[in-house]
C-alpha cells in the first residue's frame, strides 16, 4: 500500500482555506495556506498540517529550518520547485514529483524553478501537537 496517494487525495479532498500569511522577498512574493490541521487519533502527541505554498515566479524563500519532530512528505502540485534539503543534491521537483524531508531538516534551497510561470507545493506535516514554530529562518 502506497502512503502517496492516500495523502495526497486525503488533502485534495480537505483542501479549505484556515488562513494566509505573504511572505515577499526582493520584490517577489510566496503564500502559505493551511489547509487542513488535526490530531491524529490513533498516535497519541502527533498531529497532521498540510499547507499550500503558492511561489510567484522567480520567488524564493531564505533558507530555513524545519521543527525538530516534523517529517514532511512535499508534493509538487503545478509549475517546477527548486530544492536542496540539507547535504542533498540541488534538484528541481516538477508537477506530480514529491519528496519527503526528515525531522529537524534545513532547507536550503525552496523556490520557483521558473521565473516566468508560478508554482504551487502541498507540505504535509506529521509534528508533535503544540510544535511551534513549523519552520525557524537560518541565521
Amino acid at each position: 500500500m502506497k502512503i502517496r496517494p492516500i495523502i495526497t487525495a486525503a488533502c485534495a479532498a480537505l483542501v479549505f482555506s484556515l488562513a494566509s500569511v505573504v511572505f515577499a522577498h526582493d520584490g517577489e512574493a510566496e503564500t502559505i495556506t493551511k489547509n487542513f490541521e488535526a490530531t491524529i487519533p490513533n498516535i497519541p502527541g502527533k498531529s497532521l498540517i498540510a499547507v499550500e505554498v503558492e511561489y510567484a515566479p522567480g520567488a524564493a524563500f531564505p533558507s530555513y529550518t524545519h521543527a525538530k519532530s516534523a517529517f514532511i512528505y512535499a508534493y509538487v502540485v503545478s509549475g517546477a520547485i527548486e530544492s536542496k534539503v540539507n547535504d542533498g543534491e540541488t534538484r528541481i521537483y516538477r508537477a506530480g514529483e514529491s519528496w519527503p524531508e526528515p525531522p529537524g531538516a534545513t532547507h536550503w534551497i525552496s523556490r520557483n524553478a521558473s521565473k516566468t510561470e508560478p508554482a504551487k507545493l502541498l507540505a504535509v506535516f506529521v509534528v508533535d501537537t503544540n510544535d511551534n514554530p513549523l519552520t525557524t529562518p537560518v541565521k
